[in-house]
């Protein structure tokens, strides 16, 4: 066995057995378990700028529809909670389908124009009250099942059915980046224009990441309808939905994989545990010194700075 792949076995024991048996339904386990929450977001919003080369405001519009498609389909029609979860995704990449007319635009004028269309699908949850019980919310949403003796609802249960999906996440983002097409979009990334020369169709590249970062989104939505309880409109599509992860990604170092998610995870723990001790109100704004901080360190991300920490350490003298 590799040093490598004994890193990755220790790691999945201390993350699968260990914390799970140390924290149970702790609060400290409910303050992961968003922090987790937030770094889904963070890693599907990740793979869409690096990959993708697309700045994304408006990621909560496909948390909000992913949470309400879910909770609609287990509370109205009956349907399985796990099941729901990933139509929640399929759902929210029906509602990226109207995005993709603005994927032509670059930059800023792309990151507005998703940010518009988040608040259209806030305005339309707010108003069809026959369907999504309008500003009132969704009360009482089924709760995660029991699979195998265990109960998925419990704090424990749901932090490894959010574990599992970022897994499952970050296998996928691996696999997109080291396949052809993952070429093809850092290729793209680095001059769309010669790339359409050599005949790469890069708005259909474009489409592509924007629908597997949708998903990701819609199915981590759906899994916090189903972990709350809970659903309304201001709450769904909320911008925070967008703020946390984007500082969150790029506080971890969004070019990286695992980037976003431990990035997530620092900063909404040191956030929750340390900094709302010391300024109970307003404390954001530590959190923003931080951010500020780390950018001026270390440009690339957290991760990045400490593998360079553990190549440097490790190189002979």
């Amino acid at each position: 066995m590799t040093r490598k792949s004994g890193l990755w076995a220790v790691l999945f024991v201390v993350v699968y057995g260990v914390i799970p048996w140390l924290l149970g339904d702790s609060y400290v386990m409910s303050l992961i378990i968003a922090a987790l929450i937030i770094g889904g977001i963070a890693l599907a919003w990740a793979l869409l700028s690096n990959l993708g080369g697309m700045l994304s405001f408006g990621h909560s519009a496909f948390f909000g529809v992913g949470a309400y498609v879910s909770a609609l389909l287990t509370m109205k029609a009956g349907v399985g909670v796990l099941p729901a979860m990933l139509i929640g995704g399929v759902g929210a990449v029906v509602a990226s389908f109207a995005m993709l007319p603005v994927l032509r635009l670059r930059g800023v004028y792309f990151a507005l124009a998703i940010l518009a269309y988040s608040i259209i699908f806030r305005v339309v949850a707010t108003q069809w009250e026959s369907m999504t019980g309008g500003s009132a919310g969704l009360a009482s949403i089924p709760h995660m099942p029991v699979v195998m003796g265990m109960d998925l609802s419990s704090r424990s249960g749901s932090y490894l059915v959010i574990v599992t999906l970022l897994v499952v996440f970050a296998v996928v983002y691996r696999l997109i980046w080291a396949s052809h097409y993952g070429m093809a979009l850092r290729a793209m990334n680095g001059s769309e224009d010669a790339t359409r020369v050599v005949g790469v169709n890069s708005v259909l590249l474009k489409a592509s990441m924007l629908f597997v970062s949708a998903f990701m989104t819609g199915v981590i939505g759906a899994f916090n309808a189903h972990y709350i309880n809970f659903l309304e409109p201001d709450y769904a599509f909320n911008g925070t939905w967008v703020i946390l992860p984007v500082v969150a990604a790029i506080f971890g170092g969004y070019r990286t994989i695992i980037g976003p998610i431990v990035g997530a995870l620092v900063v909404y723990l040191v956030d929750q545990l340390i900094f709302k001790d010391f300024i109970p109100v307003g404390h954001q704004l530590l959190l923003g010194a931080l951010l500020v901080a780390m950018i001026i360190g270390s440009p690339r991300g957290l991760m990045p700075l400490l593998e360079h920490r553990l190549r440097a350490r490790t190189l002979p003298r």
